[in-house]
């Protein structure tokens, strides 16, 4: 600890700490735009300048580090004159356009507008121009840009996939695809971490919201909504709802309220994938296939763009199991379409996901059926739902909690862990488990290999499991840029694994790219992820094998795991 003066006042604060965050564990709020700790502490913005003793010119707080006797002034009037005259430069090279903007009351360049009572502008616009494919998942708006660089800094530093870069120079530099490409010839896996770390609305998802009720409301379509597990830790939160009161059946009633006519839970399909997923495993493990290389899971659409533009000689080793997006997607239109008579083609399937990557997912042509249809047809956000909700005016505080839609219905606790890193993997195993050993493990035994933090130094948990005499190598990893490193790893021979977990979000679905933007800089997917946990604890049914729904749907239709009508519908052949 170190003692300091802010103000006036004396604190004793962390030794080590930027002036930013030291003056914030006190409660003294110094105004930042581009600031993210430990990944973009540059100074760009120049708002969070402060006057410290000794020093003629200002300093950025957030790049000064504190040492013991400084003496920091966060309000006086040169410091409040810089910092206003820096946030209207900022403002000449931005389009505003707030009220038609997405990020609209939480976006922290308006909030700081709003704090420094900027009601006009000083300097002309100068504003640049830029084209950009309207249909692309991931949408930019140049005008919006505020050369922040915090989305260069998460892509490089964090997800280690390099999309974006700084073009030009002087007067003329601009955030851009790295080299100038059009960002659909980049290697983008669509993770969404740029829009989530954005500061304003220059990154978003492309909006599907009008689609979706455009479908709602057309009589001759019949809507069919699944929603991911990790759906039911976030929803809530633009609401002011907490995770207990914001819950899954209660969001399955705003839907219906919207006019969904069925609406089920993903975790059902979750677990169909485990038992898709663990018989396949279970097949390549034994036969020798995994003796070189681990199988990878595949259910992060994410991680598959990622491993095809950056290891496609690993693409063999990914799973063929269809994501539970899909195969909730097929079974809709095949098995549910025929036990309530219904035309296929007059299904409407919409996804609500965590994540950007499953608008692409759904519209790849491997993930269509015979005819020629997508599996699902249309994918919101979290965020997206929320602005469903609110443009329907609709309370959500004020429904009732209402069931699922029947033949789907059914869920188990290893199906919602499917939000959370180390979910999959975890629910695999209890599987897994069984179909080796013909005994059920004690629940909770493979709950290590989903500790939220990797071993310090680690980008990977890596654990081994005893299944009565075998023994299984198993590894997760979070994050793009950890997963680049563990298949490094793994071609280089000095990691051995037999089955493997990536999501491409740091901390899994539940941070994933299409979930609720906090307006401070905090990442909430641990304590996300732990309302999953926490619901899988509580649950009566914590095996996928044991859901009476999907166990019903081997029994009418599928015959079991990996049958051949099974491999038609479930899985698919994955193309670089």
């Amino acid at each position: 600890m170190v003692n300091i003066r802010i103000n006036g006042k004396e604190y004793s604060v962390q030794d080590g700490l930027t002036v930013l965050d030291a003056a914030k564990s006190v409660g003294v709020e110094i105004p930042h735009l581009c600031y993210l700790k430990d990944i973009n502490e540059i100074g760009a913005c120049r708002l969070c300048c402060v006057e410290i003793e000794g020093s003629e010119k200002l300093v950025p707080a957030c790049e000064k580090r504190v040492f013991p006797g400084m003496s920091i002034v966060t309000n006086s009037a040169r410091v409040r004159k810089s910092a206003r005259t820096n946030l209207e430069l900022i403002m000449s090279r931005h389009g505003g356009h707030c009220m038609s903007c997405l990020r609209s009351g939480n976006c922290r360049l308006q909030s700081l507008c709003n704090e420094f009572g900027i009601s006009e502008e000083s300097f002309a616009k100068d504003l640049p121009a830029e084209e950009w494919n309207k249909d692309f998942p991931l949408q930019r708006d140049a005008e919006k840009c505020v050369k922040c660089m915090r989305c260069i800094q998460i892509c490089d530093k964090v997800q280690g996939c390099k999309v974006w870069d700084l073009l030009s120079s002087g007067a003329q530099t601009k955030v851009g695809v790295t080299g100038g490409k059009k960002i659909e010839s980049a290697s983008c896996a669509l993770c969404g971490q740029c829009i989530t770390h954005c500061p304003t609305g220059a990154l978003t998802a492309r909006d599907d919201v009008s689609r979706a009720l455009k479908a709602i409301r057309d009589p001759e379509t019949v809507t069919v909504v699944q929603i991911a597990p990790a759906i039911r830790t976030a929803w809530g939160e633009p609401f002011g709802m907490k995770p207990g009161e914001a819950t899954v059946n209660r969001l399955a009633a705003a839907l219906k309220a919207a006019g969904a006519d069925y609406v089920f839970d993903t975790s059902y399909s979750a677990d169909l994938t485990i038992m898709e997923e663990g018989n396949e495993f279970i097949k390549r493990f034994t036969s020798g296939e995994l003796a070189k290389y681990p199988m990878f899971t595949s259910c992060c659409p994410g991680w598959i763009r990622y491993i095809k533009a950056h290891y496609p000689e690993l693409v063999p080793q990914l799973s063929t199991a269809k994501s539970p997006q899909q195969m909730f997607g097929a079974v809709i239109k095949t098995f549910f379409a025929k036990k309530n008579d219904i035309d296929p083609s007059k299904i409407f399937s919409i996804s609500i996901m965590p994540c950007v990557a499953k608008k692409a997912e759904c519209d790849m042509e491997e993930m269509k059926g015979e005819t020629g249809a997508s599996d699902v047809d249309l994918v919101l956000t979290t965020r997206e739902v929320c602005r469903l909700i609110k443009t329907e005016m609709i309370d959500p505080k004020a429904l009732d909690e209402i069931p699922f839609d029947s033949l789907m219905a059914d869920y188990t606790g290893a199906g919602v862990i499917f939000g959370t890193t180390g979910g999959v993997m975890e629910a695999a195993l209890r599987t897994a488990y069984l179909l080796v050993t013909g005994e059920e493990p004690p629940v909770d035994a493979f709950r290590e290999v989903s500790s939220f933090e990797a071993p310090k130094g680690s980008a990977w948990q890596l654990k081994e499991f005893d299944m009565n005499g075998t023994t299984v190598t198993v590894a997760v990893a979070s994050g793009l840029g950890n997963a680049g490193k563990l298949c490094d790893a793994i071609l280089d021979g000095s990691l051995k694994a037999d089955f493997v977990e990536i999501m491409a979000c740091p901390g899994g679905c539940s941070g994933g790219g299409g979930q609720p933007i906090p307006y401070e800089d905090i990442e909430l997917a641990e304590c996300r992820g732990e309302v999953l946990r926490d619901i899988d604890k509580s649950m009566d049914k914590r095996f996928s094998h044991r859901n009476k729904d999907v166990v019903s749907l081997y029994q009418d239709m599928l015959g079991k795991p990996n049958s051949e009508l099974a491999e038609e519908l479930l899985h698919v052949e994955h193309i670089i």
